[in-house]
């Protein structure tokens, strides 16, 4: 920190502010190279797949796979992070896709978007359905992964302690109001509509937000964890989607983990419960065409920790 610039806003625990307009990132700015992981024997490259942007990907898929001989299930993912801080080389990111990639025999995609305050929303929401798009096009087919440059058949959304949020205080964030205050300042930060909490970019069931109806894939899988305060959001998504009576409603599931708060995977990829979480991700859908995410890309993609698969 540079003591002789005064502070305009500190967004703890992610970002400070400075009045001459200049920031300083606290958190999610360390870089792990790409290349094979000795302890999961996974590998990975990182490739440049919007050029106009600068977005990149990271890919990954287990070292025995390395001819296309054999295909596997594709999984797109979107890793957390407020969009304020992390990235794809982010190194608890980075091992926690060697981990899931090496746990369930999957390729990963792992899309990066560009963040906030550098680049406004709703610019990673527009990233990532780019990353969409590009994925499934024909400059994909550059690339030796024989499930890119395809039309992709989505098979479903893995939600990872999705971040959802609201103006009203639901469940536990009722009795804690500290967390709400504290979630509450990260998305005013990033998001200065002025509708608040409810805008339809961080609360599904807003006025003007597209609600659950026709959710474009086969069904979803909602993970939230007991002492997360985004918890009760992601139980109420769950609850709404069953009660829209669509195809992927009738298939939505939920996994609650006991004694865990948020991407307590991330800090811990190894752990028992982390690899039942990776494990009930595929035993869901062994298919192709996983979305997964962790922070909120709902209006524009479908939703973001986000697995497509």
């Amino acid at each position: 920190m540079d003591s002789s610039k005064e502070v305009s806003v500190e967004i703890f625990p992610y970002i400070r502010v400075y009045k001459d307009g200049t920031f300083e990132r606290l958190a999610g700015i360390e870089i792990a190279p790409p290349g094979l992981d000795p302890h999961t024997q996974v590998e990975s490259k990182d490739i440049l797949i919007l050029p106009d942007t600068g977005i990149s990907a990271r890919i990954y898929r287990p070292s025995s796979t390395s001819s296309t001989a054999t295909k596997l299930p594709l999984v797109i993912y979107f890793h957390g992070g407020a969009f304020i801080i992390a990235s794809i080389a982010d190194p608890k990111y980075h091992a926690s896709l060697n981990a899931l990639v090496a746990e369930s025999n999957v390729i990963v995609v792992s899309v990066d978007y560009r963040r906030v305050p550098d680049h406004p929303l709703p610019a990673a929401y527009d990233d990532s359905y780019a990353a969409l798009q590009w994925i499934a096009s024909e400059a994909a087919r550059s690339e030796p992964d024989d499930a890119l440059g395809k039309r992709i058949k989505l098979s479903g959304i893995g939600m990872i302690q999705p971040y959802f949020w609201g103006e009203k205080p639901i469940g536990a964030e009722v009795s804690d109001p500290g967390r709400k205050a504290l979630v509450d300042s990260w998305w005013r930060f990033v998001c200065v509509s002025g509708k608040g909490c409810d805008d339809p970019l961080i609360n599904p069931f807003a006025d003007g937000a597209p609600g659950v109806d026709g959710l474009a894939c086969e069904k979803v899988l909602v993970i939230v964890s007991e002492k997360d305060i985004l918890r009760d959001r992601g139980r109420l998504y769950y609850e709404k989607l069953v009660e829209s009576g669509g195809a992927a409603g009738a298939a939505t599931e939920i996994m609650e983990v006991d004694g865990e708060d948020h991407v307590f995977h991330i800090f811990d990829p190894s752990c028992e419960k982390a690899k039942r979480l990776f494990k009930r991700i595929f035993w869901s859908s062994p298919r192709c065409g996983w979305l997964i995410h962790g922070i909120h890309l709902s209006i524009y993609i479908l939703h973001f920790d986000f697995i497509l698969y």
